[in-house]
């Protein structure tokens, strides 16, 4: 997966369907645990195995674990919608936290709210293993040209 200088490989940096499945494969990901389960233009579902990486001091999922999970799935919903030579950054993310984050297993699912020419918005629904909902994260995704810096 790594090329010279620990960097991604080209095909990581590509748009569409084929690209989408490396942001889950870079670095913060996969250092979370994260797995796609599947992927289309309307949908992402991932899982993130919980462990110790995860776990703030009261024995739960940290609120920093469950954000970073979210905001992977909205730049791989987005990185799937982009026009070629385009590329994408998170401009805003809000999270609602309704319980603790709790495993050994939990899930995530991002739809699409916008694609738009200049941004997208994901809401992402994170679910403890038990099915209960325990955080939702609307975020926004700026899309922009690859030559723009």
């Amino acid at each position: 997966m790594k090329t010279a200088k620990n960097k991604m490989p080209a095909k990581a940096l590509g748009t569409g369907l084929e690209a989408a499945p490396w942001v889950l494969m870079s670095p913060l990901p996969r250092a979370l645990g994260v797995r796609l389960v599947s992927l289309t233009k309307k949908r992402v579902v991932a899982e993130m195995r919980v462990g110790a990486v995860h776990i703030n001091r009261s024995g739960r999922v940290g609120g920093g674990a469950l954000m970073a999970f979210a905001d992977v799935m909205g730049a791989c919903g987005t990185v799937a919608n982009l026009p070629r030579g385009y590329r994408t950054g998170t401009l805003e993310s809000k999270t609602n936290f309704f319980r603790a984050g709790e495993g050994p297993v939990i899930r995530a699912v991002s739809i699409p709210l916008h694609i738009g020419r200049t941004t997208m918005v994901w809401q992402t629904t994170i679910r403890n293993s038990d099915g209960k909902v325990a955080a939702v994260v609307t975020q926004t995704q700026i899309v922009i040209p690859r030559s723009a810096e």
